[in-house]
Protein backbone atom coordinates (compact mmCIF):
# COMPACT_ATOMS: atom_id res chain seq x y z
CA UNK A 1 0.00 0.00 0.00
CA UNK A 2 1.62 3.21 -1.19
CA UNK A 3 2.03 6.61 0.41
CA UNK A 4 -0.77 9.14 0.81
CA UNK A 5 0.45 12.70 0.69
CA UNK A 6 0.89 15.75 -1.48
CA UNK A 7 1.81 13.78 -4.59
CA UNK A 8 -1.46 11.86 -4.42
CA UNK A 9 -3.51 15.04 -4.00
CA UNK A 10 -1.72 16.55 -6.99
CA UNK A 11 -2.37 13.40 -9.04
CA UNK A 12 -6.07 13.36 -8.16
CA UNK A 13 -6.50 17.05 -8.97
CA UNK A 14 -4.66 16.72 -12.29
CA UNK A 15 -6.93 13.86 -13.36
CA UNK A 16 -10.04 15.75 -12.35
CA UNK A 17 -8.94 18.97 -14.04
CA UNK A 18 -8.18 17.14 -17.28
CA UNK A 19 -11.66 15.64 -17.40
CA UNK A 20 -13.47 18.82 -16.39
CA UNK A 21 -11.62 20.94 -18.94
CA UNK A 22 -12.69 18.53 -21.65
CA UNK A 23 -16.34 19.28 -20.81
CA UNK A 24 -15.99 22.91 -19.69
CA UNK A 25 -18.05 24.09 -22.66
CA UNK A 26 -21.08 22.14 -21.47
CA UNK A 27 -23.93 23.46 -19.29
CA UNK A 28 -22.88 22.75 -15.66
CA UNK A 29 -25.51 24.87 -13.93
CA UNK A 30 -28.55 23.19 -15.41
CA UNK A 31 -27.46 19.61 -14.82
CA UNK A 32 -27.47 17.74 -11.50
CA UNK A 33 -24.26 16.02 -10.48
CA UNK A 34 -25.08 12.32 -10.43
CA UNK A 35 -27.20 11.39 -7.43
CA UNK A 36 -26.57 14.70 -5.69
CA UNK A 37 -29.09 17.50 -5.43
CA UNK A 38 -26.40 19.95 -6.50
CA UNK A 39 -25.68 21.12 -10.00
CA UNK A 40 -22.43 20.13 -11.65
CA UNK A 41 -21.24 23.72 -11.26
CA UNK A 42 -21.98 23.84 -7.54
CA UNK A 43 -20.30 20.48 -7.07
CA UNK A 44 -17.13 21.67 -8.80
CA UNK A 45 -17.05 24.77 -6.58
CA UNK A 46 -17.61 22.52 -3.56
CA UNK A 47 -14.45 20.55 -4.40
CA UNK A 48 -12.51 23.81 -4.42
CA UNK A 49 -13.94 24.79 -1.03
CA UNK A 50 -13.00 21.46 0.52
CA UNK A 51 -9.44 21.63 -0.76
CA UNK A 52 -8.74 25.14 0.49
CA UNK A 53 -10.56 24.47 3.78
CA UNK A 54 -8.39 21.42 4.44
CA UNK A 55 -5.27 23.36 3.48
CA UNK A 56 -6.18 26.20 5.84
CA UNK A 57 -6.94 23.93 8.80
CA UNK A 58 -3.72 21.97 8.41
CA UNK A 59 -1.53 25.03 7.84
CA UNK A 60 -3.03 26.85 10.84
CA UNK A 61 -3.07 23.73 13.07
CA UNK A 62 -6.72 24.60 13.73
CA UNK A 63 -8.14 23.06 16.90
CA UNK A 64 -11.79 23.79 16.12
CA UNK A 65 -14.23 24.68 13.40
CA UNK A 66 -13.12 27.64 11.27
CA UNK A 67 -15.93 29.41 9.30
CA UNK A 68 -14.86 29.35 5.70
CA UNK A 69 -16.38 30.00 2.30
CA UNK A 70 -15.13 30.40 -1.24
CA UNK A 71 -16.91 32.61 -3.75
CA UNK A 72 -16.37 32.35 -7.49
CA UNK A 73 -17.17 35.77 -9.03
CA UNK A 74 -20.19 36.11 -11.27
CA UNK A 75 -19.26 35.73 -14.90
CA UNK A 76 -16.58 33.13 -14.26
CA UNK A 77 -16.88 30.39 -16.84
CA UNK A 78 -16.45 26.69 -16.15
CA UNK A 79 -12.82 26.75 -17.27
CA UNK A 80 -12.22 29.41 -14.62
CA UNK A 81 -13.62 27.08 -11.96
CA UNK A 82 -11.15 24.44 -13.11
CA UNK A 83 -8.41 27.04 -12.62
CA UNK A 84 -9.62 27.49 -9.05
CA UNK A 85 -9.63 23.71 -8.57
CA UNK A 86 -6.01 23.46 -9.64
CA UNK A 87 -5.03 26.37 -7.40
CA UNK A 88 -6.76 25.09 -4.28
CA UNK A 89 -5.35 21.64 -4.97
CA UNK A 90 -1.86 23.13 -5.09
CA UNK A 91 -2.47 24.86 -1.75
CA UNK A 92 -3.50 21.62 -0.06
CA UNK A 93 -0.55 19.83 -1.62
CA UNK A 94 1.81 22.45 -0.21
CA UNK A 95 0.22 22.35 3.24
CA UNK A 96 0.59 18.57 3.40
CA UNK A 97 4.19 18.60 2.21
CA UNK A 98 5.25 21.19 4.78
CA UNK A 99 3.32 19.88 7.81
CA UNK A 100 5.38 17.85 10.31
CA UNK A 101 4.21 14.30 10.84
CA UNK A 102 2.91 14.93 14.39
CA UNK A 103 0.75 17.92 13.45
CA UNK A 104 -3.00 17.35 13.70
CA UNK A 105 -5.82 19.74 12.89
CA UNK A 106 -9.55 19.79 13.40
CA UNK A 107 -11.92 17.58 11.48
CA UNK A 108 -15.23 16.57 13.06
CA UNK A 109 -15.64 13.01 11.83
CA UNK A 110 -15.37 10.96 13.91
CA UNK A 111 -12.47 11.60 16.31
CA UNK A 112 -12.18 15.40 15.99
CA UNK A 113 -8.78 15.61 14.25
CA UNK A 114 -6.66 14.39 11.35
CA UNK A 115 -2.96 14.36 10.51
CA UNK A 116 -1.41 15.30 7.17
CA UNK A 117 -2.04 11.81 5.77
CA UNK A 118 -5.68 12.03 6.81
CA UNK A 119 -6.13 15.41 5.14
CA UNK A 120 -4.48 14.04 2.01
CA UNK A 121 -6.85 11.07 1.96
CA UNK A 122 -9.89 13.30 2.54
CA UNK A 123 -8.78 15.68 -0.18
CA UNK A 124 -8.26 12.87 -2.65
CA UNK A 125 -11.64 11.37 -1.72
CA UNK A 126 -13.44 14.66 -2.28
CA UNK A 127 -11.81 15.08 -5.68
CA UNK A 128 -12.42 11.53 -6.88
CA UNK A 129 -15.99 11.21 -5.66
CA UNK A 130 -17.27 14.59 -6.75
CA UNK A 131 -15.54 14.38 -10.11
CA UNK A 132 -17.42 11.11 -10.50
CA UNK A 133 -20.67 12.90 -9.63
CA UNK A 134 -20.06 15.59 -12.24
CA UNK A 135 -19.03 13.04 -14.86
CA UNK A 136 -22.12 10.97 -14.17
CA UNK A 137 -24.34 14.03 -14.52
CA UNK A 138 -22.76 15.01 -17.82
CA UNK A 139 -22.70 11.42 -19.12
CA UNK A 140 -18.92 11.10 -19.57
CA UNK A 141 -16.69 8.24 -18.32
CA UNK A 142 -14.35 8.73 -15.39
CA UNK A 143 -12.22 6.19 -13.55
CA UNK A 144 -9.29 7.27 -11.36
CA UNK A 145 -6.18 5.15 -10.73
CA UNK A 146 -6.82 2.12 -8.51
CA UNK A 147 -3.92 2.99 -6.22
CA UNK A 148 -5.51 6.33 -5.31
CA UNK A 149 -8.76 4.60 -4.44
CA UNK A 150 -6.98 1.94 -2.38
CA UNK A 151 -5.05 4.63 -0.56
CA UNK A 152 -8.29 6.35 0.45
CA UNK A 153 -9.94 3.09 1.55
CA UNK A 154 -7.02 1.88 3.65
CA UNK A 155 -6.68 5.17 5.50
CA UNK A 156 -10.12 6.66 6.09
CA UNK A 157 -12.44 3.70 5.43
CA UNK A 158 -10.91 1.12 7.81
CA UNK A 159 -14.36 -0.31 8.56
CA UNK A 160 -15.05 -1.19 4.91
CA UNK A 161 -14.12 -4.69 3.75
CA UNK A 162 -11.85 -4.35 0.72
CA UNK A 163 -13.03 -5.60 -2.65
CA UNK A 164 -11.34 -6.72 -5.84
CA UNK A 165 -11.93 -3.32 -7.46
CA UNK A 166 -10.96 -0.40 -5.18
CA UNK A 167 -12.84 2.20 -7.26
CA UNK A 168 -16.09 0.23 -7.25
CA UNK A 169 -15.62 -0.45 -3.53
CA UNK A 170 -15.16 3.26 -2.80
CA UNK A 171 -18.23 4.16 -4.82
CA UNK A 172 -20.27 1.52 -2.98
CA UNK A 173 -18.95 2.65 0.42
CA UNK A 174 -20.14 6.20 -0.28
CA UNK A 175 -23.58 5.27 -1.58
CA UNK A 176 -22.71 5.73 -5.24
CA UNK A 177 -22.86 2.20 -6.58
CA UNK A 178 -23.54 -1.45 -5.96
CA UNK A 179 -21.34 -4.43 -5.11
CA UNK A 180 -22.44 -8.03 -5.50
CA UNK A 181 -23.31 -9.59 -2.15
CA UNK A 182 -23.35 -6.30 -0.27
CA UNK A 183 -26.37 -4.28 0.80
CA UNK A 184 -26.71 -0.75 -0.59
CA UNK A 185 -25.14 2.01 1.52
CA UNK A 186 -27.57 4.76 2.49
CA UNK A 187 -25.49 6.58 5.09
CA UNK A 188 -21.75 6.74 5.48
CA UNK A 189 -18.80 8.57 7.00
CA UNK A 190 -15.06 8.18 6.82
CA UNK A 191 -12.82 7.66 9.82
CA UNK A 192 -9.50 9.32 10.51
CA UNK A 193 -7.21 7.51 12.90
CA UNK A 194 -7.95 7.88 16.61
CA UNK A 195 -5.34 9.55 18.84
CA UNK A 196 -5.48 9.29 22.64
CA UNK A 197 -3.38 11.46 24.93
CA UNK A 198 -1.59 9.66 27.75
CA UNK A 199 0.82 12.00 29.53
CA UNK A 200 4.27 11.61 28.02
CA UNK A 201 2.96 9.57 25.08
CA UNK A 202 0.07 9.57 22.66
CA UNK A 203 -1.60 6.42 21.39
CA UNK A 204 -1.93 6.82 17.63
CA UNK A 205 -4.34 4.51 15.82
CA UNK A 206 -2.82 2.31 13.13
CA UNK A 207 -4.69 2.37 9.81
CA UNK A 208 -4.90 -0.73 7.61
CA UNK A 209 -2.32 0.88 5.32
CA UNK A 210 0.12 1.36 8.21
CA UNK A 211 -0.63 -2.13 9.52
CA UNK A 212 0.25 -3.66 6.15
CA UNK A 213 3.58 -1.84 6.15
CA UNK A 214 4.36 -2.87 9.74
CA UNK A 215 3.49 -6.50 9.05
CA UNK A 216 5.75 -6.47 6.00
CA UNK A 217 8.71 -5.25 8.07
CA UNK A 218 8.34 -1.50 7.56
CA UNK A 219 7.86 1.37 9.99
CA UNK A 220 4.16 1.98 9.40
CA UNK A 221 5.07 5.61 8.79
CA UNK A 222 6.32 6.12 12.36
CA UNK A 223 9.75 7.30 13.50
CA UNK A 224 10.86 4.46 15.78
CA UNK A 225 13.52 4.47 18.45
CA UNK A 226 16.27 1.86 18.22
CA UNK A 227 14.89 -1.66 18.52
CA UNK A 228 11.38 -0.82 17.41
CA UNK A 229 8.90 -1.87 16.37
CA UNK A 230 9.13 -4.99 18.51
CA UNK A 231 7.74 -8.33 17.34
CA UNK A 232 4.47 -8.05 19.29
CA UNK A 233 3.58 -4.84 17.45
CA UNK A 234 4.18 -6.48 14.08
CA UNK A 235 2.04 -9.45 15.11
CA UNK A 236 -0.73 -7.09 16.24
CA UNK A 237 -0.53 -5.33 12.87
CA UNK A 238 -1.26 -8.68 11.27
CA UNK A 239 -4.39 -8.96 13.43
CA UNK A 240 -5.54 -5.55 12.21
CA UNK A 241 -5.07 -6.63 8.60
CA UNK A 242 -6.97 -9.85 9.17
CA UNK A 243 -9.90 -7.96 10.71
CA UNK A 244 -9.84 -5.36 7.92
CA UNK A 245 -9.90 -7.98 5.20
CA UNK A 246 -12.85 -9.65 6.94
CA UNK A 247 -14.72 -6.34 7.21
CA UNK A 248 -14.88 -6.44 11.03
CA UNK A 249 -12.09 -4.00 11.94
CA UNK A 250 -13.10 -1.09 14.16
CA UNK A 251 -10.46 1.60 14.80
CA UNK A 252 -11.28 1.88 18.53
CA UNK A 253 -10.48 -1.82 18.98
CA UNK A 254 -7.35 -2.05 16.89
CA UNK A 255 -3.66 -1.32 17.31
CA UNK A 256 -2.13 1.92 18.58
CA UNK A 257 1.48 3.01 18.37
CA UNK A 258 2.87 4.76 21.45
CA UNK A 259 4.59 7.99 20.40
CA UNK A 260 6.57 10.19 22.80
CA UNK A 261 5.23 13.72 22.88
CA UNK A 262 8.68 15.22 23.53
CA UNK A 263 10.24 14.13 20.24
CA UNK A 264 7.63 12.29 18.15
CA UNK A 265 9.51 8.98 18.36
CA UNK A 266 7.54 5.74 18.48
CA UNK A 267 8.41 3.52 21.45
CA UNK A 268 5.93 0.63 21.35
CA UNK A 269 2.51 -0.73 20.49
CA UNK A 270 -0.69 -1.32 22.46
CA UNK A 271 -4.17 -2.35 21.54
CA UNK A 272 -6.94 -4.89 21.54
CA UNK A 273 -7.10 -8.41 20.18
CA UNK A 274 -10.46 -7.65 18.59
CA UNK A 275 -13.84 -6.09 19.25
CA UNK A 276 -15.55 -6.71 22.63
CA UNK A 277 -17.37 -10.04 22.91
CA UNK A 278 -21.06 -10.51 23.68
CA UNK A 279 -20.36 -10.16 27.39
CA UNK A 280 -18.64 -6.81 26.89
CA UNK A 281 -15.12 -8.11 27.50
CA UNK A 282 -12.07 -7.17 25.43
CA UNK A 283 -8.50 -8.40 25.60
CA UNK A 284 -5.66 -5.90 25.64
CA UNK A 285 -1.95 -6.35 24.90
CA UNK A 286 1.20 -4.28 24.47
CA UNK A 287 4.93 -4.29 23.97
CA UNK A 288 7.73 -1.74 24.00
CA UNK A 289 11.03 -1.44 22.21
CA UNK A 290 13.74 -2.59 24.65
CA UNK A 291 15.23 0.90 24.97
CA UNK A 292 11.86 2.31 26.17
CA UNK A 293 11.19 -0.21 28.92
CA UNK A 294 11.23 0.59 32.60
CA UNK A 295 10.27 4.25 32.12
CA UNK A 296 6.53 4.11 32.79
CA UNK A 297 5.34 4.63 29.22
CA UNK A 298 3.30 1.44 29.09
CA UNK A 299 1.58 2.16 32.41
CA UNK A 300 0.54 5.65 31.34
CA UNK A 301 -0.74 4.40 28.00
CA UNK A 302 -2.60 1.43 29.50
CA UNK A 303 -4.38 3.65 32.01
CA UNK A 304 -5.53 6.04 29.26
CA UNK A 305 -6.63 3.30 26.86
CA UNK A 306 -8.45 1.39 29.60
CA UNK A 307 -10.23 4.47 30.88
CA UNK A 308 -11.49 5.30 27.42
CA UNK A 309 -12.67 1.77 26.71
CA UNK A 310 -14.46 1.31 30.05
CA UNK A 311 -16.30 4.62 29.61
CA UNK A 312 -18.35 2.97 26.86
CA UNK A 313 -21.71 1.43 27.69
CA UNK A 314 -20.95 -1.73 25.72
CA UNK A 315 -17.76 -2.58 27.63
CA UNK A 316 -17.89 -4.25 31.05
CA UNK A 317 -14.35 -5.49 31.54
CA UNK A 318 -10.86 -5.63 30.05
CA UNK A 319 -8.44 -8.47 30.54
CA UNK A 320 -4.79 -9.18 29.82
CA UNK A 321 -2.64 -12.29 30.01
CA UNK A 322 0.96 -12.01 31.17
CA UNK A 323 3.68 -14.67 31.25
CA UNK A 324 4.54 -15.79 34.78
CA UNK A 325 8.19 -14.95 34.21
CA UNK A 326 7.43 -11.43 32.93
CA UNK A 327 7.40 -9.57 36.23
CA UNK A 328 7.89 -6.10 34.64
CA UNK A 329 4.70 -6.55 32.59
CA UNK A 330 2.86 -7.80 35.65
CA UNK A 331 3.86 -4.54 37.31
CA UNK A 332 2.47 -2.54 34.38
CA UNK A 333 -0.99 -4.09 34.53
CA UNK A 334 -1.09 -3.88 38.32
CA UNK A 335 -0.15 -0.20 38.37
CA UNK A 336 -2.81 0.42 35.70
CA UNK A 337 -5.46 -0.98 38.06
CA UNK A 338 -5.81 -4.55 36.80
CA UNK A 339 -6.28 -7.35 39.33
CA UNK A 340 -4.93 -10.87 38.95
CA UNK A 341 -7.89 -13.24 38.73
CA UNK A 342 -6.33 -16.54 37.69
CA UNK A 343 -3.04 -18.34 37.40
CA UNK A 344 -4.11 -19.97 34.17
CA UNK A 345 -5.70 -18.76 30.98
CA UNK A 346 -7.02 -21.04 28.30
CA UNK A 347 -4.66 -23.90 27.56
CA UNK A 348 -1.53 -22.07 28.67
CA UNK A 349 -0.67 -22.68 32.33
CA UNK A 350 2.39 -20.41 32.12
CA UNK A 351 0.38 -17.16 32.21
CA UNK A 352 -1.49 -15.08 34.72
CA UNK A 353 -4.86 -13.53 33.83
CA UNK A 354 -5.59 -9.95 34.89
CA UNK A 355 -8.88 -8.08 34.74
CA UNK A 356 -10.11 -4.51 35.05
CA UNK A 357 -13.83 -3.90 35.40
CA UNK A 358 -15.72 -0.70 34.76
Amino acid sequence: MGDMGGDQVSQAVAGSAALLRSVSGRDWKGVDAGRLEWSCRRTAEHICLDLIMYAGRLAARATGYVPFEIVVPDGTDNAGVVDVLETTGALLTAAIRTAPREVRAFHPSPFRSANREGFAAMGVAEVLLHTHDIAEGLGVPYEPPAELCEGVLTRIFPHVRPGLDPWRTLLWATGRGELPGRAPVTGWTWSNNLVIGAGRVTLQGVTPAAAADLRAGGTGGFDWIEGGPFEGTRDAAGMVLKAYEAGVHRPEWGLFVLVRTEDGRAVGGMGFHGNPDEEGRAEIGYDLAPAARGQGYATEALRALSERALARDDVKALFATVDRVNTPSQGVVSRAGFTRVSEEHGEDADQYAYELRG
